[in-house]
Order: structure tokens, then C-alpha cells, then sequence
């Protein structure tokens, strides 16, 4: 096997005790091999082609918020899966960014191993230093299988985290107003 990645699978099932040469389990270190590159994908992405460019000069200076995005990471601790959704807006300053990217940079960061806490830092952080707008906040809410397949093994908790940038950390009023619209 020269794929180390489908090698390790192969490993970790004999380890649990099981025959990795059983019908429904013969093709599962190459699936398994395929899926982590898949879900990790992230670590080669390029922040500049997530953007491709998709700049756009404008007077607009409200809020432009792109809420519940969907996305999927795996916890760095126990390498078992976090999902839930992201909410990004940001306040221009004379440029404004194509909606599909805020969704593509969330993906692009979570397909990490990650943390939930530093995640939302990522987005936030790098929308702050790529767009330049007056401010950035970004609120992640997920759950853990970490949690509630394991340890604990509590079903109904879930992680909200936040990173507040420029004027959403400065003015209490426009966090508020971010809070407000992305509440349910």
C-alpha cells in the first residue's frame, strides 16, 4: 500500500479488533484515504483564488451580513467531526466582496483540523485583512460529536463562539445590531 494515509486506516481497523479483509470493510481504508483528503482539503487552498478577485468599488455602508453557512470541521483533539453554522458581515469602506465568498471562506478554513475558537478568528481575521472594511463580526454556533458521541456524551450542547473586528468591537451598537439580525 503506498498511499500512508489508506495504510493508516488499514492499521486502525485492525487495531479495533476488526477484519479488514471482511466484504463490507475490503475498500475501506482507500474511501477512508479519499474522505480525509476531501474533509482537510483546506490546508492547500489559496486565500487569493478563494477571493478571485471578486472586489468591487462601492459608497455602500450599511452592513452586508451572510448568515446560517453551513460548515463541517474536524475537532484537532479527537479528529471527530464539529458541524453547525457560520454568520460573516462585515461594514465596507469603499469595496464590497462577492456574498459567494464569505461562504467560501468559511469552507476553506474549516476543511482544517481545526478548533472552533480559532476558526472563527480565521474567518474573521482574514476578511478584516483582505477587504480592509471599518469592521468584521463573525459568530459560529456548532455541535461537537466530541461532546455528545463521547466523553461527556451530552446531546443538546452546542458551541457559540465569536470574533468581533473594528467598529463591531468598538461600537457596542452595531454588535448589537449584528446580534439582532442574525438571531433566528
Amino acid at each position: 500500500m503506498k498511499d500512508p494515509l489508506e495504510a493508516a486506516a488499514l492499521q486502525i481497523i485492525k487495531a479495533i479488533g476488526e477484519d479488514p479483509s471482511r466484504e463490507g470493510l475490503a475498500k475501506t481504508p482507500g474511501r477512508v484515504a479519499r474522505a480525509l483528503r476531501e474533509i482537510t482539503s483546506g490546508y492547500g487552498a489559496d486565500i487569493g483564488q478563494v477571493f478571485n478577485g471578486a472586489f468591487f468599488k462601492a459608497d455602500y455602508r450599511e452592513m452586508v451580513i451572510v448568515k446560517d453557512i453551513a460548515f463541517y470541521s474536524l475537532c484537532e483533539h479527537h479528529m471527530l467531526p464539529f458541524f453547525g453554522k457560520a454568520h460573516v458581515a462585515y461594514i465596507p469602506n469603499g469595496r464590497l466582496v462577492g456574498l459567494s465568498k464569505l461562504p467560501r471562506l468559511v469552507e476553506t478554513f474549516a476543511r482544517r483540523l481545526q478548533i472552533q475558537e480559532r476558526l472563527t478568528e480565521e474567518v474573521a481575521g482574514t476578511l478584516f485583512k483582505v477587504l480592509k472594511p471599518r469592521g468584521v463580526g463573525v459568530v459560529m454556533e456548532a455541535e461537537h460529536l466530541c461532546v455528545s458521541m463521547r466523553g461527556v456524551k451530552n446531546e443538546t450542547a452546542f458551541a457559540t463562539t465569536s470574533s468581533m473586528l473594528g467598529v463591531f468591537r468598538t461600537d457596542s451598537r452595531v454588535r448589537q445590531e449584528f446580534l439582532d439580525l442574525i438571531k433566528k
